[in-house]
């Protein structure tokens, strides 16, 4: 006799299936496009590479109209498609042309910042096999970064047991390779394309946020700040930092650079301020301006602290006078608590309407 009770079939869930495929559709996406920019950025700036080098064998003194070529190619392509074209840049352009003189001999495995780390091997044999190691084991550039600068090449080669040495390398690397660039967050890859407003794409980020904030907050003073930069591209041989904000003040006559840290203050942070400070004085810095100012804000919420790094303290009527001028860290670190606590109420907002 049936009890009258009816057994339902549990209905399956099929949500978590639907964003799961819909995940790996768009991550196999993402990658593809990056693949192709990657692909026709490398052969644009190998072709770059080569029209500025049979330029340059064509003057009559090939040294002195090289000097002069770069620096005009510059100032006329930043102006037009940005700063991905600018001098250092150019100048790898050509240093790639002449050290990767076969186009078709190019793996389209690689970005451009690949091949911009493999610049730095001056063995051919060794460039060569960094090459094709770093296409076939699919390398990040900071693996390939990593393998260089230990001499992994010359390791194996002077190893008779050469496991050891792969296997050593293979567990270093292992980790880095598991967090590959975003293609909207790689700045490399917005300068080529000639994304406008650039630094918007990163606005969801809280120190982008606190950026903007701070940008308008400075201006605001009315202290001889004049705006130059955002995420202003520096470079060594082999490597692009970026510093968040940069003005000049023609109160001080300087530059004044500004990283922000959402994080607690780092001797690491120091240490880049420092670089920063000296890139810019050694580049960017002319004949009557004062010595460039760095300004580390960090803005966690229990330690929100400033640092000023002036790295020549023996002017004292400069460093008197850049007091009276910059905003006190007392200014600055009201001004980061404030946005965050605005910043933070929005977010609180949003989350309550979702």
């Amino acid at each position: 006799m049936s009890s009258g009770r009816h057994h339902q079939t549990p209905v399956r869930d099929e949500f978590p299936s639907l964003v799961h495929q819909l995940r790996e559709l768009i991550q196999s996406a993402r990658r593809q496009a990056l693949r192709a920019v990657d692909t026709i950025q490398v052969r644009t700036c190998w072709e770059i590479g080569r029209h500025i080098v049979e330029f340059e064998q064509q003057g009559l003194d090939r040294a002195e109209y090289g000097s002069r070529l770069i620096p005009r190619l510059a100032e006329s392509l930043t102006s037009e498609f940005g700063r991905g074209f600018d001098a250092s840049n150019l100048r790898y352009m050509r240093l790639f042309y002449q050290a990767f003189p076969k186009r078709d001999a190019l793996r389209h495995e690689l970005s451009w910042t690949h091949y911009r780390t493999l610049l730095r091997v001056e063995d051919e044999r060794a460039r060569q096999w960094y090459m094709n190691e770093a296409a076939e084991q699919n390398w990040s550039t900071r693996a390939l970064d990593r393998q260089i600068n230990t001499l992994y090449y010359e390791r194996l080669l002077a190893s008779k047991n050469r496991d050891p040495v792969r296997q050593e390398a293979a567990n270093q690397i292992a980790a880095l390779n598991h967090n590959p660039r975003e293609f909207v967050r790689d700045p490399v890859i917005l300068e080529f394309l000639g994304l406008p407003e650039t630094g918007r794409l990163l606005e969801a980020d809280l120190e982008q946020a606190l950026i903007d904030k701070l940008q308008s907050f400075l201006l605001e003073l009315g202290k001889g700040f004049a705006f130059v930069a955002r995420q202003m591209r520096i470079s060594t041989e082999n490597k692009d930092f970026y510093i968040d904000l940069v003005f000049y003040n023609y109160l001080l006559k300087c530059f004044v650079l500004f990283d922000l840290k959402t994080g607690e203050l780092a001797h690491q942070d120091i240490g880049q301020m420092d670089m920063y400070v000296r890139m810019v004085d050694d580049l960017k810095r002319s004949p009557d301006d004062n010595p460039t100012v760095g300004i580390i804000l960090c803005a966690a919420k229990d330690h929100s602290v400033v640092r000023y790094s002036v790295l020549h303290e023996n002017q004292q009527l400069f460093a008197s006078k850049y007091k009276l001028i910059l905003p006190t860290e007392d200014e600055l670190r009201a001004e980061l608590e404030k946005e965050q606590r605005l910043l933070a109420e929005i977010e609180l907002r949003g989350n309550h309407i979702l």
